[in-house]
């Protein structure tokens, strides 16, 4: 899934190409992508895109004296840029196509999504707070206001665990799975330590490590094309990902514990003190 770094690359990559120029047409492929009906998508052609914006893992291109298209990659989706898209209208079928922008100039970009769960979320909207996954979200961890106070309040009295907490798009905006194992990794805590229990030393260094893990990612994703964004997310994580292979700090195996639509991954000596965590849905620490 796109977390925040990988979405702020494509932000920066569709401010690039996108403003001041016209969409012309907006195809949808698979209906099951469009979440808003009024506004319709043709409300969209015509109009010049004024700017391109991100909310957490949500994507706003705002158009100029006219409504904005917001879109949620979810799991599988992806964004495609093509400096020349295909003559002719995309054909509904079984592929991985949902929806295609078109600008003047003959480029654009397709809004594909594997697999079959359908996740992929296109809105139309006069503001990007119509839609109810950015009206809800946290404040963004990278932005200039979120300081050390501010992250010590929103931990204060979370009885979460840490990896649940972090990945509450409501909490706190833009992280996900993976980049909550590579925050983790980085401040050597257990991925089912309780929030609340931290103290200010381990604030200090929760907070620093969501700081400067996101950071460092969106460094390495900037300036790097749509379609090469995958592949450079994968290459700079430590633990997500990697079960089995040696930790790069301490060289300990990384670990993975499964549930029943995602697995985490950590460093048993960077992160629990050495014990490995049960690998069943209610995991917890091995006596």
């Amino acid at each position: 899934m796109p977390e925040l770094p990988e979405v702020e690359a494509l932000k920066d990559f569709l401010t690039e190409h996108l403003v001041g120029h016209e969409i012309v047409r907006v195809l949808p492929v698979a209906i099951s992508v469009l979440k808003t009906y009024d506004p319709p998508l043709s409300a969209l052609e015509g109009h010049e895109v004024a700017a391109v914006r991100r909310y957490g893992k949500f994507l706003d291109v705002a158009t100029a004296d006219g409504p904005h298209f917001v879109t949620h990659l979810a799991r599988a989706g992806w964004l495609h840029w093509k400096d020349r898209l295909p003559d002719g209208p995309p054909r509904p079928g079984k592929g991985p196509l949902a929806l295609r922008v078109a600008l003047e100039t003959g480029s654009g970009f397709d809004l594909t999504e594997a697999g079959t769960q359908k996740r992929l979320a296109v809105y139309v909207v006069g503001d990007p707070q119509e839609v109810p996954g950015v009206a809800r979200l946290g404040p963004d961890p990278l932005a200039d206001d979120f300081d050390e106070q501010r992250f010590a309040e929103l931990l204060a009295g979370e009885r979460r665990q840490l990896k649940g907490a972090l990945r509450d798009q409501s909490l706190i905006a833009g992280v996900g799975n993976a980049y909550s194992d590579e925050i983790l990794h980085a401040a050597r805590m257990s991925p089912f330590k309780l929030a609340a229990s931290l103290t200010a030393e381990e604030t200090h260094r929760l907070y620093a490590a969501l700081r400067d893990t996101l950071t460092e990612a969106v460094e390495r994703s900037r300036g790097v094309a749509a379609g090469r964004l995958k592949a450079e997310k994968k290459s700079g994580l430590r633990v997500h990902g990697r079960t089995g292979e040696p930790c790069p700090v301490c060289g300990d195996t990384v670990r993975e514990v499964s549930f029943s639509d995602s697995s985490l991954q950590y460093c048993p000596t960077c992160q629990t003190g050495g014990k490995p965590l049960a690998d069943r849905r209610m995991s917890r620490l091995l006596k």
